[in-house]
C-alpha cells in the first residue's frame, strides 16, 4: 500500500492515531542520550493527540540513503507494526525526501520524522493570525520538496517532441501552487514584523525596558510569567503549550515597571525551518535588555536541556544577553538540577522567590539609568506625568516658581527632558 504525500500529511494532526516509534542512534551518540531523545519523542506524540503503542531503536553506523535505518530494520518495523496494529511509525531523526516516500511505500502507513511531528504539534497550538501565517510557512517549506508524482501523467515534463503532456501537470501544478503561497505568507509575515518594527521603535522612544523568558519547553515560563505579572496565560502540562508571544506589564520595587514578554520554548534539534518562519517571535528575545531563562530544576535532563538553550540562543547571536538563571518546582521532593550559585531557585506555582527575581531584574536595571534633578515650571505637569510613566521620581518639591523633580531617567530620555535638567549624576 502506498501512501501519496499530501498537504494534509502532517498538518491533519495525529488524532487518536497509534503511533511506532523508532530511535535512531548515530554513530556519535550514546545509548543513553538516544534514549532520552526517544522518550522526548513519545511525549511530542502525546502532546499532538496521538497513543504510542511500542518502539524500537536501530544503530545506524552508515545512513542509508534509500530508508536511512537499512532494508532490515525496515522489515522488522513492518512485521512489528503490522503486529501492533499501528497507525503511524515516527522516526527520531530527520528524513530526506526520497527516505520518507520509500519508508513509506514499504511500511504502508503514514511515517512522520521528528521534524514532521513537531511541526504537527506547532499546527495544533497556533492561536494568532501571525502564529498561524508563521506555521503554514514553515510546513510548506518542509512539504515542498515532498511533493510526489502519481503515475507516468504526472511526471516531470521534458519539453521533447513525442514527451509534451496535455498542458501543465498535476505535479507541475502542486508545486506552482505551493511556490505562490509560500511567496504570499513571506510577504505577509514581512508585513507583519514592520507592524512589529513599528510597536518596538514605539516602545524604544518610552524606554520601558523588555525582558523575555526563555527556556526549555514546558519548564514553567508560562506558570511564572502569570505568577509575577497576575497574567492569564494558557498553562498546560504539555510541549509547547505557548507559542503566541505574550507580553504583560510588572512593576518592580523599585517603582520601575518592565515589560515580560513569554516567549516559544526550545527543544532538542529545534527544526530550521521553525526557526526561520518564527524570526518575529525570536525578534522580542533579540530586543529584551535581560533574558530570564526558566530552568525545571525536578527534570533529570535539565542540565542536558540547558545546553539546548545555550545552543539556541548561541544560533541565534544572543549568547552574550543579560541573563538570569531561575530554576523552577524546587518545591518538588526530587531536584535534579539547582544551578550555579547565582541562580534563583523558585516554585512558580507556589509563589516562593518571586521577591528576588524583581530584586535581581531592578539591580541589572539601574545601570541603564541615571539620577537627574529637574526643574519644570509649575504649568507643565504634563511632563511630571511623563516622567512616571518613562522613569522613576524620587521626589517633587513644589515652591512658588516651579517644581523641582529628583528621578532617574533612562539616557535616551536625556535629549527629551535636556531643558528640564539642573544637575545630573555623571
Amino acid at each position: 500500500m502506498a501512501i501519496s504525500r499530501s498537504r494534509q500529511s502532517v498538518s491533519r494532526g495525529l488524532g487518536p492515531q497509534r503511533a511506532l516509534i523508532v530511535g535512531v542512534r548515530g554513530t556519535r551518540m550514546s545509548r543513553k542520550c538516544m534514549d532520552r531523545s526517544l522518550q522526548e519523542l513519545s511525549r511530542l506524540i502525546d502532546t499532538a493527540g496521538g497513543v504510542v503503542i511500542g518502539q524500537s531503536s536501530q544503530e545506524v553506523r552508515r545512513i542509508d540513503p534509500a530508508t536511512y535505518i537499512g532494508s532490515g530494520k525496515v522489515d522488522e518495523l513492518l512485521r512489528q507494526r503490522t503486529e501492533l496494529g499501528a497507525d503511524l511509525v515516527a522516526l527520531d531523526c530527520e528524513l530526506s525526501p526520497v527516505q520518507n516516500r520509500n519508508l513509506e511505500e514499504k511500511l504502508g502507513v503514514l511515517v512522520l520524522d521528528r521534524t514532521a511531528v513537531i511541526l504537527d504539534i506547532f499546527a495544533r497550538r497556533a492561536r494568532s493570525s501571525e502564529g498561524k501565517l508563521q506555521v503554514e510557512l514553515a510546513q510548506l517549506e518542509y512539504l515542498a520538496p515532498r511533493l510526489v508524482g502519481r503515475g507516468k501523467m504526472l511526471s516531470q515534463q521534458t519539453g521533447r517532441i513525442g514527451t509534451r503532456g496535455p498542458g501543465e501537470t498535476a505535479l507541475e501544478y502542486d508545486r506552482r501552487r505551493m511556490r505562490d503561497r509560500i511567496t504570499r505568507l513571506r510577504r505577509g509575515l514581512e508585513r507583519v514584523r514592520e507592524h512589529r518594527g513599528l510597536h518596538r521603535r514605539k516602545r524604544a522612544s518610552i524606554p520601558i525596558p523588555l525582558v523575555s523568558l526563555v527556556g526549555y519547553t514546558n519548564s514553567g515560563k508560562s506558570t511564572l510569567m502569570n505568577a509575577l505579572t497576575g497574567a492569564d496565560v494558557f498553562v498546560e502540562d504539555k510541549l509547547f503549550a505557548t507559542l503566541d508571544p505574550t507580553v504583560r506589564r510588572l512593576r518592580l520595587p523599585s517603582g520601575r515597571e518592565v515589560l515580560l514578554a513569554d516567549t516559544v520554548g526550545f527543544i532538542s534539534r529545534l527544526p530550521h525551518e521553525l526557526i526561520e518562519s518564527f524570526k518575529s517571535t525570536f525578534e522580542e528575545v533579540e530586543a529584551a535588555s535581560v533574558l530570564l531563562h526558566v530552568i525545571d530544576g525536578g527534570d533529570e535532563e535539565a542540565a542536558q536541556h540547558v545546553e539546548v538553550v545555550e545552543k539556541v540562543l548561541s544560533e541565534l547571536g544572543l549568547g552574550t544577553k543579560q541573563r538570569i538563571d531561575i530554576v523552577n518546582k524546587c518545591d518538588l521532593p526530587d531536584v535534579f538540577y539547582e544551578g550555579g550559585r547565582q541562580a534563583i531557585r523558585v516554585s512558580a506555582i507556589r509563589g516562593q522567590g518571586l521577591a528576588e527575581i524583581a530584586r535581581r531584574l531592578d539591580g541589572l536595571l539601574t545601570a541603564e539609568f541615571r539620577s537627574v534633578t529637574l526643574r519644570l515650571p509649575i504649568a507643565r505637569g504634563d511632563v511630571l506625568s511623563d516622567l512616571y510613566k518613562v522613569g522613576r521620581v524620587n521626589s517633587v518639591e513644589y515652591d512658588g516658581e516651579g517644581m523641582t523633580v529628583e528621578c532617574e531617567l533612562h539616557a535616551k530620555q536625556y535629549g527629551k527632558y535636556r531643558r528640564f535638567i539642573a544637575t545630573a549624576d555623571k
